[in-house]
């Protein structure tokens, strides 16, 4: 079996080039059907005078505002967080209120609630076009001389060939191929990407493990942490069979060297997903020479691939993530941190999949940035966030391996009747990453203003007591059941 890789039309990368727009990567439409299902929260100041009219006009904003953070949540899979901001008018007047073109179904609509922040709430869950918010982006990108998509980056890839003999046991040792190998390598730098060697990368980090672990150096941990193993691995084998004549008439014994078969496998190593592979049982190929042989194993593999194989699959939309989160003081925090997850603009979805309040309780989220952007996502956008809507340093990214994430919870002291009182009355986290455009949309009123100027960068101090009224179990039951 085969996976087709897709190829970018000639037609498009030709009108891109002259366009001179800087968009930095091999566009790939995506197919315009298309869809992902995003979770996200809409919000009205429920203080402004309008709704004190008209409360079924502040349901009829909930939900318009529910379906524009979807579709942001979507543009975000292709465009930067500080470029979305950067150009939010625009994006919004081309893309953000399409909604009835872009949004397929309503999977799910929460029931609207006003919460102790002077806030409307709406949770909504859709399934969206993403296809055609790619395809919507790419054409504004032309129309409107901005460049929106984002760059692919440099992914590392390393390779692996080796070499069998067909006539011998299966369980007999493989050989790696450096010709066959160099040949493919040279493909990949043509690319411009970088070739990652496996090997080095772990005895490097080894070494400084090793080292950190006799001289108890932690600066040394961190830089074997630090060490990065290759996003794609590309893994090949081939077979050769070794057949030998003698000629009647000089006696001379010719050899000929017969591939019997080849195979051919790529890792995301992210993932761990096998993104391609192939098997292929030629017929009567045969070469005089066995490094002549190897060589041309080294072009068929290397031509299994192209650069817009690499880059369809660094621009996938989504990429999973867990998240533990160590030491939360009960399930309704826990419920109400998850909460806080589904407004944040790159949170796709998320899901509390355990809880422990001795140990780690575990979320699985879906995040819209690039893989070397989640843990950077998850200091700035939650981290600092909620620790400027709680007014303390109780949050604190500890550990990022890998797809797996760790948050600690620093505040033993703080009752959680005072944290949950200081959850529900201060706005959502996610007005702190807003532009100043949709702050306009949402912030109507002073009291609300003032809350949300709480919320930005500034130094905070250590609270023990911010009142002890107890939350409203409102918002915490409505997001156990979204």
């Amino acid at each position: 079996m085969q996976r087709k890789m897709r190829k970018t039309s000639g037609v498009l990368a030709a009108l891109i080039l002259l366009s001179g727009f800087g968009l930095g990567f091999g566009t790939c439409f995506a197919d315009s059907s298309q869809t992902i299902v995003v979770s996200a929260e809409g919000l009205v100041d429920s203080n402004s005078e309008k709704y004190a009219r008209d409360k079924g006009l502040m349901v009829d904003d909930l939900r318009e505002d529910a379906k524009r953070q979807v579709i942001e949540k979507a543009v975000g899979c292709y465009v930067e967080s500080s470029t979305l901001t950067e150009n939010y008018q625009l994006i919004r007047d081309k893309v953000l209120t399409r909604s009835k073109g872009l949004i397929k179904q309503i999977v799910k609509e929460s029931p609207p609630w006003v919460g102790k922040d002077g806030l409307g709430h709406m949770l909504l869950k859709a399934e969206v076009y993403v296809g055609q918010v790619q395809e919507a982006l790419e054409q504004m990108s032309k129309s409107e001389r901005v460049s929106l998509l984002r760059e692919h980056g440099d992914p590392r890839i390393s390779v692996a060939i080796v070499i069998r003999d067909a006539d011998r046991s299966s369980d007999a040792q493989a050989i790696r191929s450096p010709v066959a190998e160099n040949i493919l390598k040279e493909k990949i730098k043509q690319f411009g990407y970088r070739v990652w060697s496996e090997e080095t990368a772990e005895k490097l980090k080894g070494e400084l493990a090793d080292r950190s672990a006799r001289a108890g150096q932690d600066n040394v941990a961190v830089s074997a942490s630090q060490v990065k193993m290759s996003d794609f691995s590309i893994l090949g084998e081939a077979k050769f069979k070794t057949l030998s004549a003698k000629l009647a008439a000089s006696g001379l014994t010719v050899k000929k060297y017969v591939l019997t078969s080849w195979s051919v496998k790529c890792i995301d190593n992210n993932t761990g997903e096998e993104i391609y592979f192939n098997n292929k049982v030629p017929q009567k190929q045969s070469w005089p020479d066995e490094d002549v042989a190897i060589k041309d194993i080294g072009n068929m593999i290397g031509s299994e691939f192209s650069k817009e194989f690499f880059e369809e699959h660094l621009q996938q939309a989504v990429q999973a993530y867990q998240l533990n989160v160590v030491g939360l003081p009960s399930y309704d925090v826990g419920e109400m941190f998850k909460k806080e997850f589904i407004g944040l603009r790159s949170v796709i979805n998320v899901e509390f999949r355990s809880f422990d309040e001795s140990g780690v309780s575990v979320y699985e989220v879906q995040f819209s940035g690039k893989r070397s952007n989640f843990n950077q996502f998850v200091n700035s956008g939650i981290v600092k966030p909620l620790n400027s809507k709680l007014g303390m340093n109780c949050f604190k990214l500890a550990s990022a391996q890998g797809n797996v994430v760790r948050i600690s919870y620093l505040a033993p002291n703080v009752t959680q009747e005072a944290l949950i009182s200081r959850m529900e009355e201060m706005p959502p986290a996610s007005l702190a990453e807003a532009s100043p455009l949709r702050l306009k949309e949402v912030v109507l009123t002073q009291d609300t203003q003032k809350k949300v100027d709480q919320m930005k960068p500034q130094p905070l101090v250590p609270v023990t007591d911010v009142g002890g009224v107890q939350g409203s179990d409102t918002g915490k039951t409505i997001t156990k059941d979204f």
